[in-house]
């Protein structure tokens, strides 16, 4: 891929964030909602589609979502299959925003067994995964969830996650694993300690030419991941804002140095279809400063 090594050194090197712009049909009502539109703005998916991407082009247009400070953006395949002012969606991030695209490519959740939720199969991964290379994407992002301290639960979490992984380098492509503790999970500290060992023992098994990213719950202690954020086998370990709203998930990330922002809900706070451009682009731009600033410690 023509832009993957210059794609990687913004992700290392550069001060900003990770804009999750990638809400499924699942959760695309609520974030809808959330933007002041209501279901009865469409008919069908295909309509929902087309008014959600609407909302994430106006995003993603905004004087103020550069790749000064949005080192990346993650997609849904929907709209990655779509267009923005001309381009296909990762071309225009690309090429005139300079914002590094991702895409979001598990198919949802199986039913909570263990303590988690592991990821459905995907059995079309491999083609989804060269339409993505041909499409500019340099790296992919899939979720699990841990909802309790269940070391046989979590540890099947990570291993599906890295499996998968392996796929994804293999096909050229970064991959983002997220294996989501809930914010409310009972002992979310001893499940932490457990995530963390299932991760870093899969990552020293992974090969010198492997790499991965790691998308994870902001921790209870501040630096609890630092040993996941300098190990050299991950490119940047990312926060999600996992239900806080952004004032709280702001100061729990600028607790963890090292760490950076791939927000999705605490980055639309405050957002509304009925806004002026004016106001729309002056609380986008306060919002993205107020990441951005907490990504940098």
């Amino acid at each position: 891929m023509k832009n993957y090594s210059v794609q990687l050194k913004k992700i290392q090197s550069q001060n900003g964030f990770i804009a999750a712009l990638d809400q499924s049909g699942g959760s695309t009502p609520k974030a809808l909602a959330l933007y002041g539109v209501n279901d009865d703005a469409w008919s069908d998916d295909e309509g929902m589609y087309e008014v959600v991407h609407n909302m994430r082009t106006r995003i993603m247009t905004s004087p103020s979502f550069t790749g000064e400070r949005v080192l990346g953006a993650i997609l849904f395949e929907n709209t990655m299959d779509r267009d923005v002012l001309g381009k296909t969606t990762a071309d225009y991030l690309w090429e005139v925003k300079q914002v590094v695209p991702f895409l979001k490519i598990d198919k949802g959740l199986e039913a909570q067994a263990n303590g988690v939720q592991l990821m459905k199969d995907m059995p079309a991964l491999a083609d989804l995964l060269k339409k993505a290379a041909s499409k500019g994407i340099f790296g992919t992002k899939m979720r699990s969830v841990i909802k309790e301290a269940n070391a046989d639960g979590i540890n099947q979490v990570v291993a599906q996650q890295f499996i998968v992984a392996k796929q994804i380098i293999a096909a050229g492509l970064m991959p983002i694993i997220e294996p989501e503790l809930d914010i409310h999970c009972a002992e979310k500290s001893l499940a932490e300690d457990m995530l963390k060992a299932a991760l870093l023992a899969e990552i020293n098994a992974l090969n010198d030419d492997q790499k991965v990213m790691l998308k994870l719950t902001l921790p209870e202690s501040p630096n609890h991941y630092k040993e996941c954020i300098e190990h050299s086998k991950v490119v940047k370990v990312v926060a999600l804002s996992g239900g806080y709203v952004r004032q709280e998930a702001n100061q729990r990330l600028a607790e963890n140095n090292g760490m950076i922002a791939s927000f999705s809900r605490a980055l639309s706070e405050g957002l509304n279809a009925n806004q002026t451009e004016e106001d729309f682009d002056v609380t986008i731009d306060a919002s993205i400063e107020s990441i951005y600033q907490a990504s940098k410690t």
